[in-house]
Protein backbone atom coordinates (compact mmCIF):
# COMPACT_ATOMS: atom_id res chain seq x y z
CA UNK A 1 0.00 0.00 0.00
CA UNK A 2 1.53 3.29 -0.97
CA UNK A 3 1.74 5.88 1.75
CA UNK A 4 2.05 3.33 4.57
CA UNK A 5 -0.52 2.16 7.12
CA UNK A 6 -3.74 4.17 7.14
CA UNK A 7 -7.13 4.49 8.74
CA UNK A 8 -9.70 3.80 6.03
CA UNK A 9 -12.97 4.11 7.98
CA UNK A 10 -14.11 5.27 11.41
CA UNK A 11 -17.33 4.27 13.15
CA UNK A 12 -19.17 4.68 16.43
CA UNK A 13 -22.60 4.17 17.85
CA UNK A 14 -24.26 4.93 21.16
CA UNK A 15 -25.69 1.95 23.01
CA UNK A 16 -24.67 -1.67 22.83
CA UNK A 17 -25.58 -2.72 19.30
CA UNK A 18 -23.30 -5.08 17.38
CA UNK A 19 -22.50 -2.98 14.30
CA UNK A 20 -21.30 0.61 14.33
CA UNK A 21 -22.26 3.51 12.04
CA UNK A 22 -19.65 5.01 9.71
CA UNK A 23 -18.67 8.58 10.58
CA UNK A 24 -16.70 11.34 8.86
CA UNK A 25 -14.50 11.52 11.98
CA UNK A 26 -14.45 10.24 15.56
CA UNK A 27 -12.99 11.82 18.68
CA UNK A 28 -10.82 9.64 20.91
CA UNK A 29 -10.86 10.63 24.58
CA UNK A 30 -7.89 9.65 26.75
CA UNK A 31 -8.77 6.94 29.27
CA UNK A 32 -12.30 6.49 27.90
CA UNK A 33 -12.41 5.55 24.22
CA UNK A 34 -14.52 6.91 21.37
CA UNK A 35 -16.64 9.90 22.35
CA UNK A 36 -20.34 8.97 22.23
CA UNK A 37 -19.70 5.26 21.63
CA UNK A 38 -21.53 2.66 23.70
CA UNK A 39 -18.28 0.95 24.68
CA UNK A 40 -16.51 4.10 25.94
CA UNK A 41 -15.65 4.24 29.62
CA UNK A 42 -12.84 3.84 32.12
CA UNK A 43 -14.33 0.57 33.39
CA UNK A 44 -15.68 -2.37 31.38
CA UNK A 45 -18.67 -1.62 29.16
CA UNK A 46 -19.30 -4.99 27.50
CA UNK A 47 -22.38 -6.47 29.17
CA UNK A 48 -20.93 -9.91 29.96
CA UNK A 49 -17.89 -8.34 31.61
CA UNK A 50 -19.98 -5.83 33.57
CA UNK A 51 -22.03 -8.74 34.92
CA UNK A 52 -18.86 -10.47 36.19
CA UNK A 53 -17.12 -7.42 37.66
CA UNK A 54 -18.15 -3.85 36.77
CA UNK A 55 -14.99 -2.40 38.38
CA UNK A 56 -12.55 -3.98 35.88
CA UNK A 57 -10.59 -1.50 33.76
CA UNK A 58 -11.87 -1.15 30.21
CA UNK A 59 -9.14 -2.67 28.04
CA UNK A 60 -11.58 -2.66 25.10
CA UNK A 61 -12.16 1.08 24.61
CA UNK A 62 -11.39 0.97 20.87
CA UNK A 63 -11.82 -1.94 18.42
CA UNK A 64 -9.63 -2.02 15.29
CA UNK A 65 -10.01 -4.38 12.32
CA UNK A 66 -7.78 -4.65 9.26
CA UNK A 67 -9.60 -3.97 6.01
CA UNK A 68 -7.73 -6.99 4.67
CA UNK A 69 -9.91 -9.17 6.95
CA UNK A 70 -13.00 -7.69 5.32
CA UNK A 71 -11.49 -8.63 1.94
CA UNK A 72 -10.90 -12.21 3.11
CA UNK A 73 -14.40 -12.56 4.56
CA UNK A 74 -16.09 -10.99 1.54
CA UNK A 75 -14.19 -13.38 -0.75
CA UNK A 76 -15.67 -16.19 1.37
CA UNK A 77 -19.18 -14.82 0.70
CA UNK A 78 -20.00 -12.94 3.91
CA UNK A 79 -20.77 -9.46 2.43
CA UNK A 80 -19.34 -7.24 5.15
CA UNK A 81 -18.45 -3.59 5.28
CA UNK A 82 -16.52 -1.34 7.66
CA UNK A 83 -18.24 -1.03 11.03
CA UNK A 84 -20.30 -4.18 10.52
CA UNK A 85 -18.26 -6.21 13.03
CA UNK A 86 -18.42 -3.50 15.68
CA UNK A 87 -15.05 -1.93 14.92
CA UNK A 88 -14.35 1.74 15.52
CA UNK A 89 -11.36 1.87 13.17
CA UNK A 90 -10.75 0.01 9.93
CA UNK A 91 -7.14 0.03 8.78
CA UNK A 92 -5.07 -0.89 5.73
CA UNK A 93 -1.42 -1.81 5.48
CA UNK A 94 -0.90 -3.05 9.04
CA UNK A 95 -1.14 -6.62 10.33
CA UNK A 96 -2.96 -5.72 13.53
CA UNK A 97 -3.08 -9.20 15.05
CA UNK A 98 0.71 -9.55 14.69
CA UNK A 99 1.39 -6.48 16.83
CA UNK A 100 2.85 -6.73 20.31
CA UNK A 101 0.77 -6.10 23.38
CA UNK A 102 1.66 -2.56 24.40
CA UNK A 103 2.29 -1.38 20.84
CA UNK A 104 1.25 2.23 20.42
CA UNK A 105 -0.55 3.39 17.32
CA UNK A 106 -0.11 7.08 16.58
CA UNK A 107 -3.07 8.22 14.49
CA UNK A 108 -3.47 11.36 12.43
CA UNK A 109 -2.52 14.57 14.21
CA UNK A 110 -1.68 13.14 17.63
CA UNK A 111 -4.13 10.54 18.94
CA UNK A 112 -2.46 7.48 20.48
CA UNK A 113 -4.00 4.04 21.12
CA UNK A 114 -2.18 1.34 23.08
CA UNK A 115 -2.99 -2.19 21.88
CA UNK A 116 -4.20 -4.32 24.80
CA UNK A 117 -5.11 -7.61 23.12
CA UNK A 118 -7.15 -9.58 20.64
CA UNK A 119 -10.88 -9.52 20.18
CA UNK A 120 -12.14 -12.99 20.92
CA UNK A 121 -14.61 -14.03 18.20
CA UNK A 122 -17.91 -14.90 19.85
CA UNK A 123 -21.39 -16.18 19.00
CA UNK A 124 -22.53 -12.65 18.12
CA UNK A 125 -20.62 -13.07 14.86
CA UNK A 126 -22.76 -16.08 13.92
CA UNK A 127 -25.92 -14.19 14.86
CA UNK A 128 -24.84 -11.45 12.43
CA UNK A 129 -23.83 -13.86 9.63
CA UNK A 130 -24.04 -17.65 10.11
CA UNK A 131 -20.58 -19.24 9.93
CA UNK A 132 -18.76 -15.96 10.54
CA UNK A 133 -17.30 -16.98 13.90
CA UNK A 134 -15.48 -19.96 12.39
CA UNK A 135 -14.27 -17.77 9.52
CA UNK A 136 -12.70 -15.39 12.08
CA UNK A 137 -10.68 -18.21 13.61
CA UNK A 138 -7.76 -20.04 12.07
CA UNK A 139 -4.65 -22.05 12.88
CA UNK A 140 -1.02 -21.11 12.45
CA UNK A 141 1.71 -23.43 11.11
CA UNK A 142 2.13 -24.97 14.58
CA UNK A 143 -1.62 -25.57 14.94
CA UNK A 144 -2.23 -22.78 17.46
CA UNK A 145 -5.53 -20.92 17.38
CA UNK A 146 -5.44 -17.58 15.57
CA UNK A 147 -8.11 -15.01 16.43
CA UNK A 148 -8.54 -12.77 13.37
CA UNK A 149 -11.41 -10.49 14.53
CA UNK A 150 -9.17 -7.53 15.26
CA UNK A 151 -7.48 -5.95 18.24
CA UNK A 152 -8.62 -3.90 21.18
CA UNK A 153 -6.94 -0.89 22.70
CA UNK A 154 -7.09 1.95 25.16
CA UNK A 155 -6.77 5.64 24.36
CA UNK A 156 -3.59 7.19 25.78
CA UNK A 157 -3.84 10.53 23.96
CA UNK A 158 -7.10 11.87 22.61
CA UNK A 159 -7.73 13.51 19.28
CA UNK A 160 -9.81 13.47 16.15
CA UNK A 161 -9.32 10.51 13.80
CA UNK A 162 -10.67 10.36 10.26
CA UNK A 163 -10.36 8.21 7.15
CA UNK A 164 -7.04 8.74 5.40
CA UNK A 165 -5.10 9.42 8.61
CA UNK A 166 -1.65 7.84 8.74
CA UNK A 167 -0.80 5.26 11.40
CA UNK A 168 2.66 5.15 12.93
CA UNK A 169 3.53 2.10 15.01
CA UNK A 170 5.66 2.43 18.14
CA UNK A 171 6.75 -1.03 19.28
CA UNK A 172 7.45 -1.68 22.95
CA UNK A 173 11.00 -2.57 24.07
CA UNK A 174 10.11 -6.29 24.28
CA UNK A 175 7.59 -8.16 22.12
CA UNK A 176 4.63 -9.71 23.97
CA UNK A 177 2.21 -11.86 21.99
CA UNK A 178 -1.35 -10.61 22.01
CA UNK A 179 -3.87 -12.55 24.06
CA UNK A 180 -7.65 -12.24 24.10
CA UNK A 181 -9.05 -9.41 26.21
Amino acid sequence: MSGGPRVTHVASRPGHSFSKTLQDAITLVAGLGVEGDGHAGATVQHRSRVARDPTQPNLRQVHLIAGELHDELNAAGFELGPGDLGENLTTRGIELIALSAGARLHLGQGAVIEVTGLRNPCIQLDRFRPGLMAACLGRDAEGRLVRKAGVMGIVLTGGVVKPGDAIRIEAPAAFRALEKV
